[in-house]
């Protein structure tokens, strides 16, 4: 019985330990962030799908969270995050710094 309980606990932590964290959607089109606000839940890694619909490259960046990639027009690229204490972490398009503007927020 004791062998029993501890298989089902070993299968129960590999299988949380190979789940992959969820996925959030940002794209970059017309020199702007779609969308501006990507609510995430606090304490919890996450990936962010970055996809540049833009004509020409566009910089994701975020001197808070010290991220950064330069997309190519056409190129979707995800980045992991750590898990963020609640708060609000501000990102901003390096090719289009006065439009490309948003936030991440950890609930």
């Amino acid at each position: 019985m004791r062998h029993t309980a501890l298989a089902l606990c070993l299968s129960v932590l590999a299988g949380a330990a190979s789940a992959a964290p969820p996925t959030f959607t940002l794209t970059a089109e017309n020199g702007r962030f779609t969308p501006d606000v990507i609510e995430v839940p606090a304490n919890t890694r996450f990936r962010l799908e970055i996809t540049n619909k833009n004509a020409g490259p566009e910089e994701f960046e975020s001197l808070e969270l010290r991220k950064e990639t330069v997309l190519a027009p056409g190129v979707t690229r995800t980045i992991v995050f750590a898990p963020l204490k609640a708060g609000r972490y501000p990102f901003f398009g390096e090719f289009h710094p006065d439009t490309a503007k948003g936030e991440i927020v950890a609930k």
